[in-house]
């Protein structure tokens, strides 16, 4: 067989462990593998690298994806659906293995229905994809939160300051609760859960009485007040998202004028997103591409791989994108435990 693979959306630690697993899996067993550049944007364009043994030899420590990525979606031009099709055929394709998040999964899904075997491998860095207990990445990204967090903590206790650092999470507050209790931060706050200034000033300044005179402040770049929205600007990208950015900066302000406590921000930012993945995530990567290359082989088109407990699993495709997988609120009640 011959078999194509893509890497779509934000870059993630793991990436290049799945393009080997699949690669070392596929070439034991016979196949051919080609990888398109750039996300579907190397599908529509025809833009392709061979990929054998020798093209993923020493891949595995790093971060990033060799194929390169994009946020390109066929689905907005008609034109560009009937170019994917057309690639299939010109490079006589038998199936594709598209690695990404709920965007380019949803765009595989589509694909499916119209005629197309596609095979999924969930990524996302803010572990919010429904129907797998973790995605590669994740645990990379609450490492590196982490660390940061604790450098924090000694410039906050040093200057006796409330410290406010911005994490990643559009939608789930996953990195921001898990780093924030590894961390010990001292507030988490998460898109699932409407921020209220005036219980968050509480928490600081009981913080304060009891001669605690510095604090961390975790909070998801997508967390919302209750009735505003803090957005960065409102331009989109190529699936609809408006960027997000500013939650940091507008609450190291908001405490520092309501609490007069010197407060400042720092924004992890894309530092969570590089460098070389964890062990756990070479680890779960490798077994999602190794079982992406079975699927194939099993004809399981319309399905993705997932960890299912300590099993991988496949599941259809439709089930991971049709709802995000929001922070479990009894994991979040940990960290609650240490507000304040």
């Amino acid at each position: 067989m011959k078999i194509g693979v893509l890497t779509g959306g934000g870059d993630c630690p793991g990436l290049n462990p799945v393009i080997r697993g699949i690669v070392r899996k596929a070439t034991n067993d016979g196949h051919e593998v080609i990888g398109f550049l750039n996300g579907w944007k190397g599908i529509i364009e025809g833009t392709t690298t061979p990929l054998d043994l020798n093209a993923v030899c020493g891949i595995l420590p790093k971060g990033g994806t060799i194929l390169g990525t994009s946020r390109t979606n066929p689905y907005k031009k008609p034109e560009d659906v009937n170019k994917v099709k057309e690639s299939f055929k010109k490079f006589k394709l038998d199936a594709l293995i598209a690695i990404g998040g709920e965007d380019t999964l949803g765009v595989a899904n589509k694909l499916v229905k119209d005629g197309l075997n596609v095979v999924g491998v969930p990524k996302t860095i803010d572990n919010d994809l429904n129907a797998t207990d973790y995605t590669f990445g994740f645990d990379t990204a609450i490492n590196i939160a982490m660390e940061c967090i604790d450098r924090l903590h000694t410039t906050a206790a040093s200057h006796h300051r409330i410290l406010v650092a911005e994490v990643m999470g559009r939608h789930a507050g996953w990195i921001a609760t898990y780093a924030g209790i590894a961390g010990g931060a001292d507030v988490v706050l998460i898109p699932e859960l409407p921020i209220d200034l005036d219980d968050v000033c509480a928490i600081l300044k009981k913080r304060k009485a009891r001669g605690r005179d510095f604090s961390i402040v975790v909070v998801a770049e997508g967390a919302q007040l209750k009735q505003s929205d803090i957005l960065q600007d409102q331009s989109l990208d190529e699936f609809g998202h408006v960027k997000l950015g500013g939650i940091g900066d507008f609450l190291a302000k908001e405490i520092e004028k309501r609490t007069g406590f010197e407060t400042r921000v720092s924004v992890f930012g894309h530092i969570q997103r590089g460098g070389s993945p964890t062990a756990a995530d070479r680890i779960l990567g490798t077994r999602f591409g190794i079982k992406a290359v079975e699927l194939v082989e099993k004809k399981q088109f319309g399905h993705m791989v997932s960890l299912s407990g300590t099993k991988i699993v496949a599941v259809p495709l439709s089930s991971a994108v049709e709802k995000l997988r929001t922070v479990d609120m009894e994991i979040y009640d940990v960290a609650k435990e240490f507000f304040g």
